[in-house]
């Protein structure tokens, strides 16, 4: 009997230790620092409805992940495509940077930085007060066009326009 107990205890141990490797290479690849998960919107697991909001700038947003990390609080954002090269693109630097500020408003407590994880890589990026106003500039640009008559276009890329919603009452389209 005490054989089988031992047996038994041993198989707990090891099914255990299995699981809890599993769970660190889990987090490993979806780019999360240690700490306190908090906010979930990606997936199904503790999935989160309620967005973050901020009266101030009229601002909000769903990051995949808030990680409570010592004193601050981290957004995570989890990409499903590879990055090509070595910086991020610049839309998801500023969709970062507004769940930095969504923090900073929600929690009055101001991050660090923000994460992105890419499929082949993970890119920590300071929320400096460089980044900071640079969103905020953005915004404001953002609500100037909303009430514009004419917005010119952004870029010069065929295939963009081609996919474009807005490219049958484009005067500028390209495709």
């Amino acid at each position: 009997m005490s054989a089988l107990l031992v047996f038994l205890a041993a198989l707990f141990l090891a099914v255990g230790l299995w699981l809890y490797v599993r769970a660190q290479h889990r987090r490993r690849e979806t780019g999360l620092p240690a700490g306190e998960i908090i906010y979930v919107d990606a997936g199904d697991w503790r999935r989160n409805e309620r967005p973050l909001f901020s009266r101030r700038y009229l601002l909000t947003g769903k990051p995949d992940y808030l990680v409570k990390s010592k004193d601050e609080i981290i957004p995570v954002e989890v990409k499903s495509t590879y990055l090509p090269g070595a910086e991020p693109y610049r839309s998801h630097v500023l969709q970062l940077a507004a769940y930095c500020l969504l923090v900073e408003e929600t929690y009055n407590r101001r991050p660090s930085h923000g994460i992105i994880q890419y499929a082949n890589k993970t890119i920590r990026l300071p929320f400096s007060d460089g980044l900071r106003n640079e969103l905020l500039q953005v915004l404001q640009a953002m609500r100037a066009a909303q009430t514009a008559s004419h917005i010119p276009r952004s870029h010069n890329d065929p295939q963009r326009c081609a996919r474009c919603g807005f490219r049958y009452a484009c005067n500028e389209r390209l495709a």
